[in-house]
């Protein structure tokens, strides 16, 4: 029991640095206009390692990536089951959104498939 008080305290600690740094590296943009913003490497860099950190899985992949008004948008495959053999492994799409800095403001899995199979449909 005190194991999982000190995990869940030791979370509650990690997320209220990470809002502050959060919070400290936006209003640093805001104020200083000339402050240069994240080129795209960086932003794939932050998803990925953001993804993981929520979701617990590690992007393999971004198949789409794009900068909107908004921010940036990209799709990344995530492993979410390992099999034997490797192409059985489940496999899973998710849509990453990020505000212009490079921060994760949302996420939704779209697709879940087996590692080897293509899709029917000629799309996604």
């Amino acid at each position: 029991m005190s194991n999982t008080k000190n995990t869940e305290e030791s979370q509650d600690s990690q997320e209220s640095r990470t809002s502050r740094t959060t919070r400290t590296s936006r209003k640093q943009t805001e104020d200083n206009p000339t402050t240069k913003r994240p080129g795209p490497m960086e932003v794939l860099r932050q998803a990925r390692g953001q993804l993981a950190e929520l979701t617990g899985m590690e992007a393999e992949s971004v198949s789409s990536f794009e900068q909107t008004g908004d921010g940036w948008a990209l799709e990344v495959e995530v492993l979410e089951l390992e099999r034997v053999p490797d192409t059985m492994s489940l496999m899973a799409s998710y849509q990453v959104e990020l505000d212009p800095d490079g921060q994760l403001t949302g996420y939704r899995r779209v697709r879940r498939y087996e590692r080897g199979r293509a899709d029917a449909r000629g799309g996604r």
